[in-house]
């Protein structure tokens, strides 16, 4: 029978238990193990809560609107989606669930569809590197590691199969669809994934806690961006165009649904009728756009 084993320094400080059947000194767990209140270090065996599936959704919708805004950046067509950038949509949407879909499978336990993790109790579990003790102030003890294993890891893997996979896809459409345009959202995208990766090196933590508010920000926030756009600020023309034009639906309709996520994904008690409001943003623009008219204040 294992003796106890002394308490080590530190939040993230653990013991391993070795071959021999002792314990080790001190130090960093293993990738895949997170020191528990006896100060051993144990492999992570819970399965994801909802709201991790909900935070590596909303990790997985970004880059997917962040390819797509960069495709309609470029857009030739003002009024509506062309064949070709409608195929190049539809190409980064396929890429992103590929990517998401593989990243699963090679995340432990390997080939299967679902996960094991250590879970998240802290905001400093995501920062375990500033969180390394100082016994009797003289040596530092180096315990750094993924405390929050895998939520933090898996999200560079999932961007590195973006990038595969919109290197091996995208240029054979671009060439067919939109030789000009299509190459500049490549280009666009190329610089956007290292700001996303340092994004979630940097801020994963934060995003974690605060990801169903950035959702509803980003809808509301690119939905009075995309009508501001109008040159017809008019009541009748929003609602005429926001109903008639097919690429004016489909951005709306994005807008709302993601305007849902943030609501859904948002851990206090909050009611399903809520969603009614999802609607709200959209229809505040139309019906005021007339109040903030700059000709209304000469």
């Amino acid at each position: 029978m294992l003796k106890a084993v002394e308490k080590c320094p530190g939040l993230y400080c653990g013991r391993t238990l070795l071959e021999n059947a002792s314990y080790s000194d001190c130090g960093a767990c293993m990738r895949g193990f997170r020191v528990d209140k006896q100060y051993i270090c144990s492999p992570c065996q819970n399965d994801l809560s909802e709201y991790d599936w909900l935070y590596l959704g909303f990790m997985a919708i970004l880059p997917l609107i962040i390819h797509w805004f960069c495709i309609d950046l470029n857009r030739q067509n003002q009024r509506k989606f062309t064949k070709g950038e409608m195929i190049l949509h539809a190409s980064a949407c396929i890429e992103v669930l590929l990517s998401a879909f593989l990243t699963i499978l090679f995340t432990d336990p390997v080939w299967e569809l679902r996960i094991n993790s250590c879970g998240v109790r802290v905001l400093s579990d995501w920062y375990t590197l500033f969180h390394n003790p100082t016994p009797n102030y003289e040596t530092t003890l180096y315990c750094t590691q993924e405390a929050v294993y895998p939520l933090q890891t898996m999200i560079f893997v999932f961007y590195l199969f973006c990038v595969t996979f919109m290197i091996i896809i995208r240029p054979v459409l671009n060439a067919r669809a939109l030789p000009v345009c299509g190459k500049m959202a490549v280009y666009y995208a190329l610089y956007i994934f290292p700001i996303l990766s340092l994004l979630h090196a940097v801020a994963g933590g934060l995003i974690y806690y605060l990801f169903p508010y950035l959702s509803i920000v980003i809808s509301v926030v690119s939905n009075a961006l995309h009508f501001s756009f109008k040159l017809d600020q008019t009541m009748r023309s929003l609602l005429e165009n926001s109903v008639t034009q097919m690429r004016n639906v489909t951005i709306i309709l994005g807008h709302w649904l993601l305007l849902a996520y943030g609501i859904i994904s948002i851990r206090f008690e909050i009611s399903y009728f809520s969603l009614l409001l999802v609607p709200v943003p959209a229809l505040f623009y139309i019906f005021t756009a007339k109040y903030t008219d700059p000709d209304n204040f000469k």
